[in-house]
């Protein structure tokens, strides 16, 4: 027996043990979820079609792991305006295994909906107990930039392709305001606003070339 699923606005033939990625759904690895959007179920030549779901038709499937796809680039230029913008990205992802095709308002076994519950309750355990230490982080972060601002005047980041004033204010928190700071940072440090800022390496490193012929300015 077959479906057809729809799940974040994609449309997946699935049938009992397949392994398929899906955009990311908010579950632990182990756990059991219900998608509930079926669009078609049949076996062989036998197809049933819904309107545009299968009334009482359900799948489950079991969490395998938590991921992300590779890096997308958007590039867009405008000829001959001096004008240009990479935006990086990155979709969440979640690897499933389909466990069961429910019909006619079946429920699902008792042992995959147990597991789920007991999971999700050691989740929430866990979650409660790792809040205090996240929110604690989250404030060290806050409170330490991530670089040492120099002394004098800030240059204006904003004149580099790509920093707009919201990033040229975030770029400024975490202790960069010159173009020369930009232009000497290090791979190394380029990981570091990678990991810690809303910025992928690719732009950091536009930036940073940019800023290298600024400096000499």
């Amino acid at each position: 027996m077959f479906a057809v699923i729809k799940t974040g606005g994609k449309q997946y033939r699935v049938a009992a043990n397949d392994l398929l990625k899906i955009e990311k759904v908010e579950a632990n690895v182990g756990d059991i979820v219900e998608i509930g959007h079926v669009l078609a179920h049949g076996e062989g030549e036998n197809v049933t079609f819904g309107a545009p779901f299968v009334d009482g038709a359900l799948v489950t499937a079991e969490v395998v792991e938590q991921g992300k796809n590779r890096t997308v680039i958007a590039f867009k230029k405008r000829r001959r305006q001096n004008s240009r913008r990479k935006i990086g990205h990155r979709q969440l992802l979640t690897t499933v295994r389909i466990s069961e095709i429910l019909l006619g308002g079946a429920k699902p076994a008792k042992k995959a909906t147990a597991k789920a519950e007991a999971k999700a309750e050691v989740a929430a355990e866990a979650k409660a107990e790792a809040a205090p230490k996240k929110e604690a982080k989250a404030a060290e972060t806050a409170a330490a930039p991530l670089f040492k601002a120099p002394k004098g005047e800030p240059d204006d980041l904003t004149v580099i392709k790509g920093i707009g004033p919201v990033a040229a204010k975030d770029l400024a928190e975490q202790g960069i305001i010159t173009f020369a700071q930009l232009a000497k940072l290090s791979d190394k440090d380029v990981a570091k606003i990678d990991e810690h800022m809303p910025f992928s390496a690719d732009q950091i490193k536009d930036w940073r070339e940019q800023a290298k012929e600024l400096a000499k300015k």
